[in-house]
């Protein structure tokens, strides 16, 4: 099992993280605003046990992928520095649904994805603002995705994003503060720290999830956390 994690995350982060699995740390420069530019949901869509990857990821982490033997597809769309540009590979992926602005969307995700219902949003940050907890659950920090969802028959609960922190932007979104793996919700931060944290605990009891909180502090966005295992 691999883990894909923002390289800007704290020591304590990452070292709780170490415990999980071997992790990739990302950082790249000149290719998106600095902001999002060690995001994994920002350069790579996971569909199951495989990867849509930007094709202007740098060659060492395609490099590494390929060593590893995990399994990945290059997108048609390289990555450009501003929004929606930087949103091509910002997709939700669940075993029944792939969620996104289809505006945006890169066709390989489309492609690879072709047997789930499409359900598109106006967001196109839709992985940053979107984690899925269980199948047909799902926790948004974007009011527009809740009202489109809540037309699907899911569970779904919204929480304000304002005490996310997001280097560079006023804040972050809940999405990119999440990583799920077996059973456990981890979170780049201390619950204590947010308003909606209550919520979000009874939330994931409901879901039968663990909360794995990766250090204690605000939460910070560092554009998900990725748990991709070998296919095959």
């Amino acid at each position: 099992m691999l883990i894909i994690a923002d390289n800007r995350l704290p020591d304590n982060a990452k070292h709780k993280l170490e415990h999980y699995g071997e992790i990739m740390f990302l950082e790249t420069g000149g290719i998106v605003y600095d902001s999002i530019s060690g995001h994994p949901d920002i350069f790579f869509c996971q569909l199951g046990n495989q990867l849509v990857i930007a094709p202007n990821l740098p060659e060492k982490y395609k490099h590494l992928l390929k060593d590893k033997k995990f399994s990945f597809i290059e997108g048609e769309i390289p990555l450009g520095k501003k929004y929606p540009q930087t949103a091509v590979y910002n997709v939700v992926c669940t075993t029944d649904f792939l969620i996104h602005n289809f505006r945006y969307t890169d066709s390989m995700i489309t492609y690879a994805a072709d047997e789930r219902d499409l359900i598109h949003v106006n967001q196109g940050y839709t992985r940053c603002n979107l984690m899925p907890v269980a199948p047909n659950s799902f926790i948004t920090s974007d009011k527009g995705i809740e009202r489109v969802l809540e037309k699907y028959a899911t569970n779904v609960l919204y929480v304000n994003p304002a005490e996310i922190q997001l280097p560079g932007a006023n804040h972050g979104f809940f999405g990119g503060c999440c990583g799920l793996y077996k059973g456990k919700l981890f979170i780049a931060g201390s619950l204590s720290f947010f308003t909606d944290g209550e919520k979000v605990k009874l939330f994931a009891g409901q879901c039968d999830l663990e909360i794995i909180e990766l250090f204690d502090g605000p939460l910070f966005d560092c554009g998900s956390i990725m748990f991709v295992d070998q296919s095959g």
